[in-house]
């Protein structure tokens, strides 16, 4: 049992279904998590875009054209992949799957929502991280083609804006399945559940650093864990160095 929250970079999809997983008491399935371990499984298939993503410096990458880029980031490939990966996941609880690489073709309008940012709630959100010219390029382009997706096999969409009451609005849209669960039994299997997604954060950054043209120690990064306190209403999340994260943290109650 899939829920789906499709849509491009910067339209909050991670945060909302974080918010979802953890009041709801279902598993989260976070297709950025999966890029490293997706990467690899296209170089060991042979895959040419995949190759020459590897054979590029990260300078070298990202002056690339757009028409190349949008090839490289195995935006197909990977929602086969995606598919994959939620087969394997247990049948309970629920699954609220998000990311950019769901496959719009899997979804269906009953149980799923792909964000749509406007061009310029998008700009402001890369801009707010940082984001790299040769990345908002790709996202931008990124934004259209996974609009297209949704229109194509007739998705629920949100449009996001400033003034959009994400959580709330995505709440309502899947009112049904989020209340059909299955959900979580009780505290405990929600701290497994949290335990989960951080581990995933985890991995993700180690299958980073594990690149060639990578640089950096990846047990020295900081990453935004989520708390495990198994309270359904915290959001509170502990910034901490991958290799200090070794026991679930506590939010004060």
């Amino acid at each position: 049992m899939v829920v789906w929250i499709g849509g491009a970079p910067g339209a909050g999809k991670s945060t909302v279904a974080r918010a979802l997983a953890r009041r709801h008491g279902l598993r989260l399935y976070g297709s950025d998590t999966r890029t490293w371990v997706h990467r690899d499984r296209a170089l060991r298939a042979g895959n040419l875009h995949a190759i020459r993503w590897e054979e590029l410096t990260p300078k070298e990458r990202w002056a690339r054209a757009t028409d190349e880029l949008l090839a490289m980031s195995l935006h197909d490939e990977r929602g086969r992949m995606v598919l994959d990966d939620l087969a394997a996941l247990p049948d309970t609880p629920l699954v609220v799957a998000e990311g950019t690489s769901l496959p719009a073709a899997a979804a269906g309008v009953d149980n799923a929502v792909w964000l749509l940012p406007t061009r310029d709630f998008q700009r402001d959100q890369l801009d707010r991280r940082s984001t790299a010219p040769g990345q908002v390029r790709l996202y931008t382009a990124l934004r259209e083609v996974i609009a297209d997706e949704a229109r194509k096999y007739s998705l629920p969409t949100l449009t996001i804006d400033d003034h959009a009451d994400t959580l709330r609005a995505v709440e309502a849209m899947l009112d049904v399945p989020l209340r059909q669960g299955p959900h979580a039994g009780g505290e405990r299997e929600r701290q497994e559940l949290l335990r989960e997604q951080n581990q995933a954060l985890i991995e993700q950054v180690q299958g980073f650093y594990a690149r060639p043209w990578a640089v950096g120690d990846p047990e020295e990064s900081t990453v935004d864990f989520v708390c495990e306190c198994g309270n359904p209403w915290c959001d509170k999340e502990i910034r901490a160095r991958v290799r200090d994260y070794r026991s679930p943290c506590r939010a004060e109650r």
